[in-house]
Parts: structure tokens; C-alpha cells; sequence
């Protein structure tokens, strides 16, 4: 009986907290929520033959305090115990609401002035496709759009995906996931 009350207390508190009018959201013309991604989104090595095209992503809603933006892509699903880093790109500037297909392809300079793209775990500074292993199944691409607190993470040319991750959600006001799947048979 304790508990019943301890969670119907707790349910009454967030009933009355008050709902933003505003909420960040990220939207996509080229992929889907819970849908397959096509052979654009798809890595172009390790076996795999895709165009390797970082989608187009357009976002909205920020929270007040916003000062840049930060988007990642990562697979929780890679048999490799910690997922794996598709994309991580940070210092987006808070006037950039959107980013074309292809923005995040390595070494073409396609991202806004001031960003910076974190080598991804296929080793290159930008984003790489999917490619899960043969067989293993459906996996689950999650793109995120975070508001941050900060103009600027400060972060080494050689920063790991770790210690992006982690100031990333240190700075964190706020964030959207879109997430898309992809399967190789």
C-alpha cells in the first residue's frame, strides 16, 4: 500500500507541472521514423555499397537559452558492446535550423561554418552509413539533434566519440531523436 501512495503522489506532481508550447523536433526528408533507410543512407565499404549520404535533417523548437547545436547518429544495435558512432558533428550555429542530405559527407566542407565533425568509428571525420554485419538483423539509427548551452564545446581535433558524447549531454538543454533501421540480408 506504501507504494500505490508514493506513486500516485508522484503522479500528481508532474501532473500540474506546466507544458512547454515549444519542444524540439527533427524532421528528415529522406528517412523515417521506425522505417528502413535506403541505400543512400548505406556505407560504401566493408562489403557494404551504398551511397553513404548523410540524410537531410531540418529541426525546430529549440529552448530558450539555445547557443548551438550538436547532431549525432549511432547504433546501439553493433555487436561491438559500446554501439557504434555514425556521426557526431558539434558547433553548429544556433542560426542553422537544417542541414541538406550530404552535409555530413567527410572532407567536402558541406557543414555550416564553425562546426566541427568528430572522426566517426569508421575512422573518417563525418558521417559513415550503415553497414551492419550480414545476417544480424534489423538495426536501430538513431539521429539526434541537441540544443546546447554552450557557443562552443571545446574539444580536441582528435577527440574520441566518448568524450564528444559526454560533453554533448553535459551541454544538453534539450534533444530529438528521429530513429531510422537498416538491415543487410
Amino acid at each position: 500500500m506504501r507504494n500505490i501512495i508514493k506513486v500516485v503522489s508522484v503522479l500528481s506532481v508532474f501532473s500540474v507541472m506546466p507544458v512547454l508550447a515549444d519542444s524540439l523536433t527533427v524532421t528528415s526528408q529522406d528517412i523515417e521514423q521506425g522505417k528502413p533507410m535506403n541505400k543512400a543512407q548505406e556505407f560504401n565499404g566493408f562489403g557494404c555499397a551504398g551511397d553513404d549520404r548523410s540524410p537531410h535533417l531540418k529541426w525546430s523548437g529549440a529552448p530558450e537559452g539555445t547557443k548551438s547545436f550538436a547532431i549525432t547518429a549511432y547504433d546501439p544495435d553493433a555487436p561491438t558492446g559500446s554501439g557504434w558512432w555514425h556521426w557526431q558533428a558539434v558547433n553548429i550555429p544556433v542560426a542553422v535550423n537544417e542541414l541538406a542530405a550530404g552535409a555530413g559527407q567527410p572532407g567536402a566542407n558541406r557543414m555550416p561554418e564553425g562546426s566541427m565533425q568528430i572522426e566517426n568509428d569508421y575512422g573518417s571525420r563525418g558521417f559513415g552509413g550503415a553497414c551492419p554485419p550480414q545476417g544480424h538483423g534489423v538495426h536501430r539509427y538513431r539521429f539526434t539533434v541537441h540544443a546546447l548551452s554552450t557557443d562552443k564545446l571545446e574539444l580536441p581535433e582528435n577527440a574520441s566519440g566518448a568524450l564528444a558524447g559526454y560533453m554533448i549531454n553535459a551541454h544538453t538543454l534539450e534533444s530529438a531523436t528521429l530513429e531510422a533501421l537498416y538491415q543487410r540480408d
